[in-house]
């Protein structure tokens, strides 16, 4: 039978605990809106440290049988939760635009994206394969395997509620962990959707948990014995706490931090294909993308030709209630959100950018009380701005001028920030010279949002990632998983009596 949703009525949305709905301990509850709105849609109860303590004791007791669990046979489960998410797609789309309020488009998307990394854990078997060298030694093979952690826990943002645990939780099952979700309390409903999709799908009772809550969920995660690893993914302050925090406890920490993505375009650029790009990485799902471009760095001559295209198009937006078919941009996430986006505007025209659209006190009729700003084009933006420097998290797009290629590179290596990046050129040359020379994670040649694929693996550099390995891909086995070295001989072939040297190969 297709699992209900009842976390999109009014009821009150809980945890997740051995295989089912827990209420738990906190008594505190917050109110989750709808955005479009401004409505108060739900509860979400927020947990504490007595129900961090019952996720991972149920996580602990579910580990051992299902790290024992042949990998085939988690792929098997991994497959179908596979097919549950293809059959409800639309439903948790839906779920996510009415919390969140990107565009149901988007929305869709974010869910095809995870659903991307499903499909790569589905093999899971092969990801797992060790090496083995026979005859390492004389009478001596050595091989290696890689085992799971145990109890693991991600903690994850309110832009997506399907896509980033995604990126962890499917890895991180199909290599023999237990996973704890510690979602956004702003928009809770779909850590739930999945939950009941993965206890169709055959899951063992334990192996998932979902805890609501805010820092002190997060605290009591990073301070539990027995949580092995956190993966986080937020703005940078966090990211730099939880790192710090969980290294210094001895745990295994990826922490993906926060952006300030640049698009790099060259004279030699297909002006519409740029501005397309622009228009969609900008002000898609109202900029609260971590891969958004915020900066639009211009070389030479190209502002004149791009920045009147793009004033017509940042005034053309259709920006409505997300869930109808032909909006574009639906509002951000809260009332604190558009204020501090809002507040960031009037920082600029302090700082002397010059503003060309300004979003501010934009107003969608009948949805008067919704949390709408539109897009807002900046111009003439310096690196010595606040809304240069800082990340907005919002439909703010800034223009920024450079005479050539050399100082648009310069300009990028030298924010903290180093998560994605964009060129738009025809310039073969030009395209090999900024991928090998711009220190960025992630970079796209006439690509706006260079997002890798499942397989490849997703990460920034400098301030915008904590920790070694990036999130999902080959990488994310890794990050789950230990390597074991094993080195074996018989007696037949064992020398009598006590060597004293340090073994060498013979």
């Amino acid at each position: 039978m297709p699992v209900t949703a009842p976390f999109t009525s009014s009821a009150e949305v809980v945890h997740y605990v051995a295989g089912k709905p827990y209420v738990g301990h906190g008594a505190q509850t917050q109110a989750v809106y709808n955005p479009a709105t401004g409505a108060v849609a739900r509860q979400v109860r927020l947990g504490d440290s007595k129900d961090v303590d019952a996720a991972v004791a149920s996580a602990r007791a579910a580990f051992p049988a299902w790290a024992d669990t042949p990998p085939i046979r988690r792929a098997r489960i991994m497959l179908k939760f596979l097919e549950l998410m293809n059959r409800d797609k639309d439903t948790l789309a839906a779920i996510i635009t009415a919390e969140h309020g990107k565009v149901l488009s988007d929305a869709a998307g974010e869910v095809s994206r995870g659903i991307d990394i499903i499909e790569f854990a589905c093999g899971i078997p092969q990801l797992l394969k060790g090496d083995f060298t026979d005859q390492v030694s004389t009478g001596m093979d050595n091989w290696t395997l890689r085992q799971p952690l145990g109890v693991v826990a991600g903690i994850t943002p309110f832009n997506f509620p399907c896509m980033v645990p995604c990126w962890m939780f499917p890895v991180a099952i199909a290599a023999g962990n237990c996973f704890i979700l510690k979602p956004s309390e702003r928009d809770p409903s779909a850590s739930l959707f999945m939950a009941n999709l993965l206890k169709e799908a055959g899951l063992p009772d334990g192996v998932f948990n979902v805890v609501q809550g805010g820092k002190p969920v997060v605290d009591a995660l990073l301070h539990h014995d027995d949580v092995r690893a956190v993966s986080f993914v937020g703005s940078t302050p966090i990211a730099n706490y939880i790192y710090e925090t969980g290294a210094r406890l001895g745990k295994r920490v990826q922490a993906l931090g926060g952006a300030k993505n640049h698009m790099v375009v060259m004279p030699d650029a297909d002006i519409d294909q740029a501005v397309d790009g622009l228009i969609g990485a900008a002000y898609g799902s109202a900029g609260e993308r971590c891969m958004a471009i915020s900066v639009a760095v211009l070389v030479g001559d190209v502002a004149d030709k791009i920045i009147p295209r793009l004033k017509a198009r940042a005034l053309e937006l259709v920006i409505k209630n997300g869930m109808e078919a032909d909006a574009e941009m639906g509002p951000v996430v809260t009332r604190e959100a558009l204020e501090r986006i809002e507040n960031y505007i009037g920082i600029g025209v302090q700082e002397g950018a010059e503003l060309l659209v300004d979003g501010r006190n934009y107003r969608v009729p009948g949805h008067e009380n919704g949390f709408f700003t539109g897009g807002t084009l900046f111009d003439h933006v310096t690196p010595d701005m606040r809304i240069y420097r800082e990340e907005i998290f919002g439909p703010v797009l800034g223009c920024v001028r450079v005479k050539d290629f050399a100082e648009a590179v310069k300009l990028v290596n030298s924010h903290e920030f180093a998560n994605g990046v964009a060129c738009y050129t025809r310039d073969g040359q030009i395209a090999r010279e900024f991928s090998r020379r711009i220190e960025v994670g992630m970079v796209g040649i006439n690509v706006p949002i260079p997002v890798p694929m499942a397989w490849h693996g997703f990460g920034g550099w400098k301030r915008s990632l904590f920790g070694d390995m990036h999130a999902y891909g080959e990488e994310g086995v890794r990050f789950y998983t230990r390597q074991k070295s094993v080195m074996q001989r018989w007696p037949n072939d064992t020398a009598r009596g006590a060597e004293f040297a340090m073994p060498t190969a013979k």
